[in-house]
């Protein structure tokens, strides 16, 4: 049986607790009990994302993601989402740059069937994985890329700022989706090579949140996982480190059929997981974190000069986290009109810091969305995951929103004054271009064979 310890609550850790197992085989677990509803959610992080892939490669983490829900073993074509969905439950999957993530929730009495599906396609997979199956997914994975990048407005920004604030090479440098040209060269072996090195129980953590019996839980995971063999092949992800400060100002302007002029950016930030960027994300929900913040109030507000005007943290462990600066202009507002304003922002807020107001409001905001997340059973059962593969120890997560609540305005001045520079950032500009007459056709790229969907970036 596996080994593991009892549960205590810690400080700041609002009475949540979690308890910590271990498989011989290395699987890691976390489980946490939640009476309040007749409800699990089971929650399955492997340790590998984008920023694990080679050039010539790229899109392979993202592509076995569809992968795992073609059958394994036991489970025919569909079966995984016809059992989970018959069931009552509800399922998914995601890819970033440094986790592939599965889950489902389910009524507590069905929650081993749950357990069931992980370990089959887990310790099975390869027993279903076939030319039809990598092809169907590889088209599916194509037209999402079509859908949700290449032919929407502003589709691809995320891609073309990633690539300028990591330099080539790097990493990161890469998002999950890949290149069509990597997909097409990907091959039935090196979607085979790529589960036989990532998706073993030692590269991995489940986590089980809700109404649980521990004990019975326990049983069951031993039973189904316990068996399938570890793995020591994985080579540890390229080191993804970088200088706090880029150095310069990169810049691309970019020519689409767009509705509007748009000023985007990427400043390099700290690493997720330290107290800078948590001073990060609260000095970034003072400046942009909704309609109360200082970038809307400027610029849509007072100068209307824009529609839109955001700043968020796409926190990330193994690279320096993206502030995400997103403006769209209004009329036939310039974008350097736009960009003035948010540089003499930036800079009196790193000249003077937050207003005790302004600190009380961001951090009661990031609380609620702290609470929000460790306040369903799914929501806590990936911060368990995200925790336990990125940081070591799940039991963070349980005292995340003290952390936020502990950093000073002087923190968040300095990591404002120190980074939130124009030198220290890739600026996207959008013009747009005359659209083409439109074709007379009602094709769509939509493929109804996918069934599986919220791919992540």
């Amino acid at each position: 049986m596996p080994m593991g310890h009892t549960a205590t609550a810690q400080a700041g850790s609002g009475g949540l607790t979690a308890t910590e197992h271990r498989l011989a085989n290395g699987l890691r677990v976390v489980l946490s009990e939640d009476h309040l509803t007749p409800v699990a959610a089971v929650c399955l992080w492997y340790d590998v994302g984008s920023r694990h892939e080679v050039k010539g490669r790229t899109g392979l983490a993202h592509l076995f993601e569809h992968l795992m829900f073609q059958g394994s073993g036991q489970v025919k074509g569909n079966g995984h989402f016809e059992l989970v969905q018959g069931a009552g439950g509800s399922l998914n999957g995601t890819t970033s740059f440094e986790r592939t993530n599965y889950f489902e929730t389910m009524p507590t009495h069905q929650l081993e069937l749950a357990l069931w599906l992980e370990a089959d396609r887990m310790g099975s997979l390869l027993a279903a994985l076939d030319e039809e199956s990598m092809e169907n997914q590889r088209d599916v994975v194509k037209n999402e890329r079509r859908q949700r990048y290449d032919n929407v407005p502003y589709g691809t920004a995320f891609e073309k700022l990633t690539a300028l604030a990591y330099p080539e090479g790097h990493p990161y440098h890469h998002t999950p989706i890949g290149s069509m040209t990597d997909l097409d060269a990907a091959t039935l072996e090196d979607a085979r090579t790529f589960f036989r090195t990532y998706y073993a129980p030692n590269n991995a953590v489940l986590s089980v949140v809700g109404d649980i019996d521990p004990e019975q839980t326990l049983a069951w995971i031993d039973k189904y996982f316990g068996s399938i063999p570890s793995h020591d092949g994985k080579q540890p992800p390229r080191d993804g480190s970088l200088p706090e400060i880029i150095g310069e100002q990169l810049r691309e302007e970019v020519h689409e059929e767009v509705p509007a002029r748009a000023l985007m950016a990427a400043y390099r930030l700290p690493h997720d997981g330290t107290r800078e960027c948590d001073a990060a994300d609260l000095a970034l929900t003072v400046l942009g974190g909704g309609e109360s913040s200082r970038l809307h109030n400027r610029l849509v507000r007072r100068d209307r000069t824009a529609v839109a005007a955001g700043f968020g943290l796409l926190r990330l462990a193994g690279a320096p986290s993206l502030g995400w600066l997103d403006v769209k202009t209004s009329g036939g507002v310039e974008v350097p009109q736009i960009e003035a304003a948010v540089d003499e922002e930036l800079a009196r807020f790193a000249a003077e810091g937050p207003t005790p107001e302004e600190m009380e409001r961001a951090q009661a905001q990031l609380e609620r969305e702290w609470l929000d997340r460790l306040g369903t059973v799914a929501g806590r059962a990936d911060e368990l995951c995200r925790f336990a593969v990125l940081f070591g120890d799940p039991q963070l997560a349980l005292t995340a929103v003290q952390r936020v609540l502990d950093v000073t305005a002087e923190e968040v001045q300095e990591v404002a004054k120190a980074q939130l520079r124009p030198d220290n950032r890739a600026v996207l500009v959008y013009e747009p271009v005359e659209s083409a007459e439109p074709a007379d056709t009602d094709e769509t790229d939509a493929d109804d064979t996918d069934a599986h969907e919220g791919a992540g970036k």
